[in-house]
């Protein structure tokens, strides 16, 4: 049956303009979208959000959310390669999420960081499989610098795109002439499900 389903890649990253300081801190989220068409050519779309106060890791909770609430908009499902430089979101919906559901939405350490997002975001998955992928942030990954670039003009401007739009990638690849950007990582030629989500219960903690 997954084998039916369309493989798509997003690439997600997130921003929060002084992250940890008081006061209100400006952020946002940034995806890119990788599809290919029947000639092997890539097509590209972009994404983004922001907030107007709020934590990285709130923002990359908010990068799942955003990118499957707008890649779901017509009622489709898809596997997904999702690649993020954010630990705290990869390891929580690979791992940490399935450690918590077994004991009751609880951790040992205290309440649960971000719970409701947590929620959303697995909600927002639901119906599509999902390779949860991690890369180094910052170190020459084409996309994961793009997406980069894309959550910090969204936390700077406050804006949003609205959904998926045309992508500035091509533009934005070109004009990293002589930067230390590695060529973009090809579309992933193979896919791993990771395991199901747990299922949150109803309603908001």
């Amino acid at each position: 049956m997954s084998a039916a389903l369309p493989h798509v890649a997003i690439y997600a990253d997130e921003s929060c303009l002084g992250n940890g300081k008081e006061g209100d801190n400006p952020g946002g989220a940034g995806a890119l979208l990788e599809y290919p068409r029947a000639d092997g050519t890539l097509v590209r779309r972009d994404l983004w959000v922001s907030d107007r106060a709020t934590t990285n890791n709130r923002m990359a909770l908010i990068s799942v959310i955003a990118s499957f609430t707008a890649l779901h908009a017509k009622g489709r499902h898809f596997r997904v390669t999702f690649t993020s430089d954010s630990r705290y979101l990869i390891d929580g919906m690979s791992d940490w999420v399935h450690g918590w559901a077994r004991k009751g939405w609880k951790r040992s350490g205290g309440p649960i960081e971000n719970l409701a997002l947590w929620w959303d975001a697995i909600r927002a998955v639901e119906g599509s499989q999902v390779e949860w992928r991690w890369v180094r942030g910052h170190d020459g990954h084409a996309q994961n610098e793009y997406v980069n670039d894309l959550a910090v003009n969204a936390a700077r401007a406050l804006d949003a795109s609205d959904g998926w739009v045309e992508s500035g990638f091509e533009a934005w690849s070109a004009g990293r002439t002589g930067a230390k950007v590695a060529p973009p990582e090809p579309f992933p030629p193979r896919f791993g499900a990771a395991r199901a989500l747990p299922v949150p219960p109803p309603g908001r903690p």
